[in-house]
């Protein structure tokens, strides 16, 4: 069925060769000369597209602007007037018009304008995809596990781009290509990680690159200073991705100065990696020169409940004994209270304020039908995130600091993964739970489809026994126990989870904003 187009004009007589020129090119178009009869026929025949004439006798162009929109919001109008008059563009745009158009116009005008607004999904999704299968061969020849950590870097940021832009097309087969591109991505960085990780570890600060161990001092402690306050806002469980999602949001508010990421340390979850973060320490160096604030796997205690003294201990350490504040938003309520704080905030050098809501809902999506149906890929989640965050209060304290002299650091503690492919493990009752990464003595599995580490002091892990041994999925796999294999595969399977290596966990973002 051709494309329907209703141009109305008083003066649509002498419009003929545009509207000759449109039918040439397949498209049916409907000319009327009064906003009566068009109001009239919208509601009888389905039309795609219309272009109105802003200044016609009787109903004017804007009062039938006002009435198509009433009765059919979706439906594009393309405004066609004489004037500049800035307040008649000002009614019209907040009428919703779609585009605009001076006269005289010409054929070519009004063809591009009807591609604008129905073909610009169709050429776009051509463009995105054509423009992928060109970087999926350089992405291709560019993958090794001999690559650098910003080699990497760049290779995650561009398959991030393109999963982002090939969700705005319905090519299944090309999204289907860089899925298995991520996959044999993420299978080589396992070996970079696999194989580099204990001298990453050993060199610390001396890396080319940040680890959660030392991103605070090398990050965050050198814009600390009197002049300016510093929000430094940490999201559980955000991906480069969902920054990505946020900052389109954040757009009018902050200028991002820099964007990019660290390394999380393994296991990629909070208990380790923020621990770590706000300690400035690996995990059994917190254990060691600060026995009290660190919480053993095996405890009922809440694992980062001494985050605030670990970070208070860090920053008396390297001579950053300035005033801060520390904030946990569990929950909204608590949320809308901060933006009481903002005063005091403004006079305070650091404030640091972690949102949770990220993690929870990756549990939530696991465990709630309703979320696990409204989350079934990577870009219905990105969906959801973008609206939790449009209706924040994180959103309202930056549009709060909105116009302020502040720098605004957004980052993570680790990410996370949709886990697809089970991988059996054995282990007694006392070996950890989560489906990512497993703590335990004496565990079985097949060794080429995980990475171990027996003795946990080689990557700076506390030793829960004397025999205790970590082991790490890799890429999109989970951990299964042989009973009810197939009832826990088909319960966890397209679930996200965290704590494996994967550049989705392990890659975390990190930006720098200032106000506008």
């Amino acid at each position: 069925m051709p494309t329907r187009v209703l141009w109305i004009d008083d003066e649509i007589d002498l419009l003929k060769p545009h509207v000759m020129f449109l039918q040439a090119k397949g498209y049916e178009v409907i000319t009327l000369n009064n906003g009566v009869d068009a109001v009239d026929t919208i509601k009888n025949q389905a039309v795609d597209i219309i272009f109105l004439d802003e200044q016609m006798p009787g109903l004017s162009g804007l009062e039938t602007l006002s009435r198509i929109k009433t009765l059919f919001p979706s439906i594009p109008v393309v405004m066609v007037t004489k004037s500049e008059e800035e307040r008649i563009m000002d009614e019209a745009i907040g009428s919703k018009i779609s585009d605009y158009l001076l006269k005289p116009v010409n054929p070519g005008q009004i063809l591009l304008a009807i591609k604008k607004q129905l073909e610009s999904k169709r050429l776009e999704s051509e463009r995105s995809t054509s423009s992928y299968q060109q970087e999926f061969r350089e992405i291709g020849m560019n993958l090794s596990p001999n690559l650098s950590y910003k080699e990497w870097e760049n290779i995650y940021k561009k398959l991030v781009f393109w999963d982002m832009e090939l969700s705005k097309t319905d090519d299944e087969g090309m999204k289907e290509i860089l899925r298995n591109q991520k996959d044999e991505a993420n299978l080589l960085f396992s070996r970079f990680v696999e194989k580099n990780y204990i001298d990453f570890l050993k060199k610390g600060s001396e890396n080319e690159f940040d680890m959660s161990h030392t991103v605070l001092r090398k990050r965050l402690f050198p814009v600390l200073n009197d002049e300016f306050p510093v929000f430094f806002i940490l999201i559980d469980n955000l991906r480069f991705d969902h920054w990505k999602v946020l900052q389109q949001h954040l757009r009018p508010y902050l200028t991002t100065l820099s964007e990019d990421t660290y390394m999380s340390i393994l296991p990629s979850v909070t208990h380790y990696a923020r621990n770590s973060m706000f300690a400035g320490l690996l995990p059994s160096e917190i254990e060691k020169k600060y026995p009290d604030y660190w919480v053993s796997e095996d405890s009922v205690q809440y694992k980062n409940q001494n985050e605030r003294m670990l970070l208070d201990e860090y920053l008396k350490r390297f001579g950053k004994e300035v005033n801060y504040t520390y904030n946990k938003v569990l929950n909204q309520s608590y949320g809308l209270k901060i933006l009481d704080y903002l005063p005091k905030m403004m006079a305070t050098p650091l404030n640091v304020i972690i949102y949770n809501f990220i993690d929870m809902l990756s549990h939530a999506s696991t465990e709630i039908e309703l979320l696990r149906e409204m989350a079934n890929d990577d870009d219905a989640y990105r969906s959801l995130i973008g609206s939790w965050f449009d209706h924040s209060p994180l959103l309202e304290l930056i549009k709060s600091l909105s116009g302020k002299k502040a720098i605004v650091i957004i980052t993570s503690d680790h990410g996370s993964i949709r886990i697809h492919n089970p991988v059996r493990i054995k282990g007694d009752r006392d070996t950890s739970v989560n489906l990512r990464f497993k703590i335990g003595r004496n565990l079985e599995f097949d060794p080429k489809e995980a990475f171990s580490i027996r003795n946990p002091g080689d990557i700076f892990l506390p030793k829960t026994t004397i025999t205790s041994s970590f082991v790490f999925c890799r890429q999109n796999d989970f951990f299964v126990y042989p009973n009810n294999f197939n009832q826990y595969v088909n319960y966890y399977r397209n679930t996200i989870q965290h704590g494996g290596i994967s550049m989705e966990e392990m890659m975390v973002p990190y930006a720098v904003l200032q106000p506008k």
